[in-house]
């Protein structure tokens, strides 16, 4: 793996972000590749070091609980310095802890703004416990999105999204974990999620199966100028 991260990070010029989770949505995926669910995060954990290390092209030995090499050289290395940055996924403090003492950033998932600022504080203590200093640090949210000039019918089809993919009924939480309205609306959610400390959001439309283009010509159109404009007014003052 880290190998092969080496050579996309060269092939894209130095451009690649490393995403990392744990899983375990399909224990029969840990199942196959002989790995008990219980250890992911601890081998999470021994890992994103080792990579690291890889990524100096000079010769790693290490003995872990998990991983054991000797003497072994990944080359050439990553055109980013030190390798591409790591950034963590998840919604539970195991994950927030692994951003906060390894990662490069944190990324959840239908999270709600308030959460997400109660994240953002527990992350920064955790990092300042551990003496680490997380400029440059990046933070990151997953968002499912509709835009759509009747509300309602955003709001529908983003839960029908989401219930179909987390079998699930989201109609009486779609208000908080995802942002779904008219485009003022959808402007104000996300807001309200830089307000938080979200600075890099990534986008999932959520139209049950509907064309896709209208929520992103509005995305494009009028919610992303006015967040622009906000965080910049934020920034100076």
């Amino acid at each position: 793996m880290a190998k092969q991260i080496a050579d996309l990070d060269r092939a894209t010029g130095g451009r690649l972000v490393l995403g990392v989770g744990i899983g375990g949505e399909y224990p029969q995926e840990f199942r196959a590749m002989g790995i008990p669910l219980e250890e992911r995060g601890r081998r999470t954990n021994e890992i994103i070091p080792l990579l690291r290390r890889l990524w100096t092209a000079t010769e790693v030995t290490h003995d872990g609980r998990y991983y054991a090499m000797k003497e072994v050289k990944i080359h050439p290395a990553p055109v980013q310095p030190g390798g591409p940055p790591i950034v963590v996924a998840g919604r539970k403090e195991p994950a927030m802890r692994r951003a906060a003492t390894l990662g490069d950033g944190w990324f959840p998932y239908m999270y709600s703004p308030r959460r997400y600022a109660e994240s953002v504080t527990l992350i920064k203590n955790i990092a300042e416990e551990a003496g680490r200093d997380l400029a440059g640090f990046a933070w990151c949210v997953w968002v499912f999105l509709n835009i759509n000039p009747d509300g309602d019918v955003a709001r529908e089809e983003a839960a029908r999204t989401m219930g179909g993919t987390y079998n699930q009924d989201f109609s009486r939480m779609i208000d908080s974990v995802a942002a779904a309205g008219t485009a003022a609306e959808v402007t104000a959610k996300l807001r309200a999620f830089y307000d938080a400390g979200a600075r890099h959001f990534v986008f999932h439309a959520a139209t049950a199966g509907a064309d896709q283009r209208p929520v992103l010509d509005g995305l494009f159109a009028e919610v992303v100028p006015a967040l622009h404009a906000y965080a910049a007014a934020a920034e100076k003052g």
